[in-house]
């Protein structure tokens, strides 16, 4: 798993892009390759969180890189582990409270990132910017280097993880094993060793393809984005822009060798026939595109996420062209492991099986996103369906994009309308309705927000699939089964009603909010008081038992013994002390 890593920017997805990922592209041509994956949240820990969980963000309270995932939540660790497998993880995975583990028996390495609540955001002080944001210096001090605490951290996880597979493979070889390594590369700070940073001396680093949006002209989130980063009212130099951009090419090629090392020593030990590789990320980033940076919105560069199976043995290779995204995970690695999840527990994601191996089951081709982190003051959504892209929240006009037509996203089709929500289901007040009017990309003039209150509720369930429009006919909705839906024949108009009908169906936007005010005061309370006096802190340390490793007196029985045990392949003890007495 990758950080950061934009998928538009990859050759498997970009057949023009200069970054080299060798190992990547070898997966990407025998595995299974989704074409159009996304992360449920533009945000490090809350998009962790939705793909270990199968589950929404706001569900499990994953708000920000400050949250605490509860221990009562299962992960897919917990329905593996409950299977009989060894589960470990070796990285990043941005857990903050006490617990450290969330269902995997095994951690390989702490984290990179604070698993203490100092990085809560705070909505009450929307234009404090606290010491921890994002700011340009990554950008500003893009280039060469030696070292750096991503690289210290990335050279363990993969130590580790080699490590894991030989102890593995010599110790649990009957056991089944799922190994989550989690590398922190591409992730700013944009900077790299010389071995890859040379790697592209005469390669022509490509500017973002839609340059920079005056920052007057940007829609309301990018303009807050820009404020977040410390970027609005200034440029980054065209220089600075290439020196970024070649940093982030070196790192996405030394995560491809990384892959590479892991590819290698799963053959060597044997384990290739029989282990499912899954390759993807948390999100994006936006290296310049718009004049943005980093994530935090839904924008593609930000939100499409790199998503490979490999397993050439099992999966015929194929590309998926339908929408999915990585909270689909946890019921898709449930199904391969042959079990199935409980039905009574919360779940969104679904089985990603139908497209892997053809197997019975639901195709959504529907995506759904959630931001609470910091730039906003209120939920922002996005539903992505067919070739149609809503982004909404209370706070904006609302967005839609055709991603076929429109891959830049250069054309906001909920511009310059007026736009009326339509009545509500029977189970409301059917006379309550109200207008968007949106006069420019980043202008919206919207009914006072109580007005708006009676929509924001989940007194019924939505339909499913939903009733925007969708690219497979469902005639539960339609009632026959003849009528199908041609998205070039669907209006922008009907289609951003539709969304806004089921974003007013699927999301109680005022509790929501409210959810994340109360969680930011009290994180910021609690955190507040533990770093006072005797400092608390959840910082993973990983343990061993210096015991029972290399050669020891005690549990190991003699010394051939404990050569032989660790030595891979084995060779049979009656080969080793068949050697004829003398013999030297």
């Amino acid at each position: 798993m990758a950080d950061q890593m934009a998928a538009p920017m990859l050759s498997m997805y970009n057949s023009s892009s200069p970054i080299k990922t060798p190992t990547l592209d070898r997966l990407a041509k025998d595995g299974v390759v989704f074409e159009s994956a996304y992360c449920n949240s533009p945000l490090c820990a809350p998009s962790r969180f939705s793909l270990v969980t199968g589950q929404l963000p706001s569900k499990i309270e994953g708000y920000d890189n400050a949250s605490n995932l509860g221990s009562d939540i299962p992960t897919y660790a917990h329905y593996l582990r409950k299977e009989g497998y060894h589960t470990a993880l070796s990285g990043k995975m941005h857990f903050c409270g006490p617990d450290q583990l969330h269902g995997f028996e095994q951690r390989l390495t702490t984290d990179i990132y604070p698993g203490d609540y100092g990085w809560t955001v705070n909505w009450d002080e929307p234009e404090v910017r606290p010491d921890w944001f994002h700011n340009m210096s990554s950008v500003l001090e893009a280039g060469p280097v030696v070292r750096t605490n991503q690289l210290d951290f990335d050279d363990d996880v993969i130590h580790k993880s080699i490590q894991y597979l030989y102890d593995h493979v010599r110790h649990r070889n009957k056991q089944p094993f799922c190994l989550t390594v989690s590398m922190t590369h591409p992730h700013d700070p944009y900077a790299m060793t010389k071995e890859y940073w040379d790697m592209y001396e005469n390669v022509e680093i490509p500017l973002p393809k839609t340059s920079a949006i005056p920052h007057e002209q940007q829609d309301p989130h990018s303009q807050r984005l820009l404020k977040v980063i410390d970027l609005y009212g200034n440029e980054m130099p065209e220089e600075n822009v290439r020196a970024a951009r070649r940093a982030y090419f070196a790192a996405c090629t030394y995560v491809d060798t990384q892959v590479e090392k892991l590819l290698r020593t799963l053959n060597n030990c044997g384990l290739s026939e029989d282990t499912i590789v899954i390759f993807t990320g948390d999100h994006g980033d936006m290296l310049g595109e718009r004049g943005l940076w980093y994530k935090m919105n839904w924008f593609e560069m930000s939100a499409r996420v790199p998503m490979v199976v490999y397993a050439p043995s099992r999966y015929e290779p194929k590309r998926v062209k339908e929408n999915v995204s990585t909270m689909d995970l946890l019921p898709t690695f449930v199904a391969m492991s042959g079990s199935s999840v409980q039905q009574s527990l919360p779940l969104d994601g679904v089985s990603l099986m139908p497209y892997i191996a053809g197997e019975v089951g639901t195709k959504t081709d529907t995506v759904l996103g959630e931001y609470m982190g910091e730039g906003t003051l209120s939920p922002l959504i996005m539903i992505r369906r067919g070739r149609w892209k809503f982004i909404y929240s209370p706070i904006d006009p609302p967005q839609l994009f055709d991603i076929e037509d429109d891959p830049a996203e250069r054309v906001n089709l909920a511009a310059v309308r007026t736009i009326e929500l339509p009545s509500p289901p029977s189970s409301r007040d059917p006379n309550t309705s109200f207008s968007y009017y949106v006069n420019s990309p980043s202008v919206a003039t919207l009914t006072p927000r109580t007005q708006l209150d009676p929509y924001f509720t989940n007194a019924f369930d939505p339909p499913s699939p939903p009733r925007s429009p969708s690219l497979q006919h469902d005639p539960a909705i339609s009632g026959s089964d003849d009528i199908s839906v041609s998205f070039r024949d669907v209006s922008a108009q009907s289609v951003l009603t539709d969304f806004l009908e089921e974003a007013a169906t699927r999301w109680d936007f005022k509790a929501i909010t409210e959810n994340v005010l109360e969680s930011q005061r009290r994180r910021r309370l609690v955190h507040g008081a533990l770093m006072q006096g005797r400092i608390t802190t959840w910082e993973y340390a990983p343990s061993y038992e210096a015991s029972t490793m290399y050669i020891r007196n005690q549990g190991m029985g003699g010394l051939d013994d404990a050569e032989w045990t660790s030595r891979w392949p084995r060779l049979p003890k009656a080969q080793l002390s068949g050697v004829p007495s003398g013999s030297q």
